[in-house]
C-alpha cells in the first residue's frame, strides 16, 4: 500500500511513488503501451486521478492507493 497526501494522486505520479518506474517518461511509455490496469481495467490516461482504495496493477504486482 502506498499512502498519498491529499484527496487524489495522478497515475503517473503514483507509479513513481511506488517505484514501479523511475521517471515520468518511463511511466508515460508504460501507460501508453497498455501495461497498467486500474481496478482491473487497462488505463491509458496518465493523468487518471487515483483515490484511496484504488488498485493499480503493473509488472504483475498490485499496489493499493491508501
Amino acid at each position: 500500500m502506498e499512502k498519498i497526501r491529499g484527496e487524489y494522486i495522478k497515475l503517473d505520479s503514483f507509479l513513481k511513488l511506488c517505484d514501479a518506474v523511475s521517471t515520468g517518461g518511463e511511466a508515460k511509455l508504460l501507460i501508453n503501451s497498455e501495461e497498467v490496469k486500474v481496478n482491473g481495467a487497462v488505463e491509458t490516461r496518465r493523468g487518471r486521478k487515483l483515490h484511496p482504495g484504488d488498485q493499480v496493477e503493473v509488472h504483475g504486482r498490485t499496489y493499493t492507493v491508501e
